[in-house]
């Protein structure tokens, strides 16, 4: 999918409920757009002392019901209309997993691997310069996404807090465990993601037999699902995994002790496919044989264009927005079930809110706590879904329909009880 339709796919997936729904009109108006969007240029002299520019952004797009919460990524890819879409997502996973925030989203349009560590620190301080008075724990909260990570978020926070003069923890999360983080943040997304999933297969006979799994992205996500998918009780079959640079297929099963040790090494699936299994293009993992497909990159994976090749029965969306609006419809017909991202792969933003309540409070939680939170905030969202789709409404049939409902309904009610 063009970076330049995330938005138009996250707003096709908002009016298909919020008609069906009938929500107040004034409402919709309202949440079809962000209620700021900021557009800067970021500066760094680089290593060669040389000028550089970088477009930047951030979408604080609904505040109903808190401070506007989510990612800064780093990639050449990012755009206005990508942090849009993203900051619509983050008000909706926000608001059905019960927290009180709203959703925004950052970036800046960078390669991080083309910088030295020296340019990227100067980088992520100087976005911070351009946008500090509008972010704060009352304000807005960001966290890691696409290549950024706890150092980053460390250096943004020493930097907002010498520009306001105070010490505000709060104001930024996925922080190292040393500059204030939470314990656990770093593999909530993936936690977050293999409790609804496991859930799922609990709650519905016709997925319990489900054991082969398809995983896109090497990232923190999609290597700590798998680790997850490692050290289950259920014996789970990795068959095939993909990053940017290409994939492994290997129908007997991957071998996750080297997959690991090969991403812990920072190694490309292209480099080390033929070990592995077969090598195979980025974009054909999702037309793979295989029971469970796992998105865990970038949006737009799953298209109208290849949306009919899809052999899985599962998808479990760790990725923000990896399928398409028109694509799903595809899914929805094929019989596929899609775990969608607002509710899969929301652990990320609900252990950063914990991040930020424990350093409003100045008292941290031991892991076990955190998990165990988790867990609670995770199941009871599962199962609000799984309940609403059990009372069908017409013109909604997908799981991400009425996550959707749940969601809207909730932010559309404190819009109102605004005015």
């Amino acid at each position: 999918m063009p970076k330049d339709q995330a938005f138009e796919n996250a707003l096709a997936q908002f009016n298909r409920v919020a008609d069906a729904i009938k929500i107040d009109a004034g409402v919709k108006k309202i949440l079809q757009s962000p209620e700021r969007l900021i557009e800067t240029t970021v500066v760094i002299k680089d290593d060669k002392d040389e000028i550089q520019t970088f477009p930047a952004y951030r979408s604080q797009y609904c505040s109903a019901l808190g401070p506007t919460k989510g990612g800064i990524r780093f990639h050449p890819q990012v755009s206005r209309n990508e942090v849009k879409a993203l900051s619509m997502w983050m008000t909706w996973k926000c608001s059905l997993l019960g927290l009180p925030l709203g959703g925004g989203k950052g970036g800046i349009a960078v390669d991080p691997k083309q910088l030295s560590k020296r340019e990227l620190e100067q980088l992520s301080r100087n976005y911070i310069r351009g946008l500090y008075k509008y972010l704060g724990p009352t304000q807005d909260v960001p966290a890691p996404d696409v290549n950024t990570n706890g150092q980053i978020m460390a250096w943004m926070l020493d930097e907002y807090n010498a520009l306001t003069g105070g010490q505000f923890p709060g104001m930024i999360t996925g922080k190292p465990v040393a500059a204030g983080g939470s314990l656990g943040r770093d593999k909530a997304t993936s936690l977050g993601a293999f409790i609804v999933f496991k859930e799922l297969i609990k709650a519905e006979p016709k997925y319990k037999d489900l054991r082969t799994v398809l995983v896109s992205g090497k990232g923190n996500a999609g290597s700590n699902f798998i680790r997850f998918l490692q050290e289950d009780d259920i014996d789970w079959k990795v068959v095939g995994v993909s990053d940017s640079s290409g994939g492994v297929y290997n129908l007997n099963g991957i071998d996750l002790d080297k997959l690991l040790s090969h991403i812990e090494s920072g190694h490309r699936y292209a480099d080390i496919a033929n070990e592995l299994g077969t090598k195979i293009e980025n974009s054909e993992l999702c037309k793979m044989p295989a029971d469970i497909f796992v998105p865990a990159g970038l949006e737009g994976e799953v298209t109208i264009d290849n949306a009919h090749d899809v052999k899985a029965k599962l998808i479990v969306e760790i990725a923000n927005g990896p399928i398409t609006a028109d694509a799903e419809k595809i899914l929805d017909k094929i019989d596929v079930l899609v775990i969608p991202d607002i509710l899969a792969n929301a652990g990320g933003v609900t252990v950063s809110y914990f991040e930020q309540v424990q350093g409003n409070a100045n008292y941290f939680w031991s892991l076990e706590e955190v998990n165990s939170k988790l867990e609670v905030f995770m199941k009871k969202a599962f199962n609000d879904v799984y309940a609403r789709m059990h009372k069908k409404i017409a013109g909604l049939s997908t799981t991400r329909d009425y996550a959707y409902l749940i969601a809207i309904e909730r932010v559309a009610e404190a819009i109102l009880a605004r005015r």
